[in-house]
């Protein structure tokens, strides 16, 4: 679920996981867009000019944009404060403020951004049609199972839930991929998520956010203060914000 943001609501509680959500737009407002890139590092512009398709290099900025949109509004620090680095599975951290944990994704239209004061991971996925083989691979024994299990209407919606837990834990515990997707298990009991795991991120907790019909994602971090939805972002609000 969304909702839409109120741009005064600067006293946020710290120590709830925060999420926040953009739609992907294609610019043809050259000059909006010239802005817009002004508002990330030099590097993350030097990279964002690669892409050869406008659609990725609109989710690399939007990516960044909202993860700085959402930092600055949490922490109160200013865009041009924000000092960035990456740890050795590249997953980027912050080092001004220290105090802060950020994670973003993109799928179809989104982009989402998790924020919290400890570790945090978010993904979104775009619900397309899906051949269930690949969960042979990246699910295990039981969540396969628990997959060919569901009701024939409800399989794919569950099959991107269950993708969408498993990256938000790989993601949350900072290895990324280098983490097999099979090497620990999501359960999910009456709505109730939980983990089976012989990893060191062994507590923690999950969220999930139906975007829209097509879009779902999930959030994983130590902390169980979730917010109740996601905060959609405009355009002008990262103009506004981080300008």
């Amino acid at each position: 679920m969304i909702k839409k943001l109120h741009r005064t609501n600067r006293n946020k509680e710290l120590f709830m996981v925060h999420i926040y959500g953009i739609q992907i737009k294609t610019f043809s407002n050259k000059k909006l867009l010239y802005s817009l890139m002004k508002l990330v590092s030099k590097n993350k512009r030097e990279r964002i000019k690669k892409f050869m398709f406008q659609q990725d290099s609109l989710r690399c900025l939007f990516g960044a944009l909202l993860s700085r949109y959402a930092i600055c509004k949490i922490s109160n620090y200013k865009n041009d404060e924000l000092k960035f680095n990456v740890n050795s599975y590249n997953k980027p951290f912050l080092i001004k403020p220290n105090s802060l944990y950020f994670n973003t994704s993109h799928s179809g239209r989104w982009v989402v951004c998790a924020v919290a004061n400890n570790p945090v991971g978010i993904d979104v996925e775009y619900i397309k049609s899906i051949d269930f083989d690949i969960a042979k691979t990246f699910f295990t024994k039981e969540e396969y199972i628990n997959l060919m299990n569901q009701d024939i209407k409800n399989q794919k919606r569950y099959f991107y839930l269950m993708w969408t837990l498993k990256e938000s834990y790989v993601k949350a515990d900072g290895r990324g991929l280098s983490l097999p997707l099979n090497s620990f298990s999501i359960d999910i009991k009456n709505d109730e998520i939980s983990i089976i795991t012989n990893n060191k991120l062994n507590l923690c907790y999950f969220k999930k956010y139906y975007i829209d019909n097509l879009h779902i994602s999930s959030v994983c971090s130590l902390s169980n203060n979730f917010c109740s939805e996601i905060n959609e972002v405009t355009v002008y609000d990262l103009l506004e914000t981080l300008s």
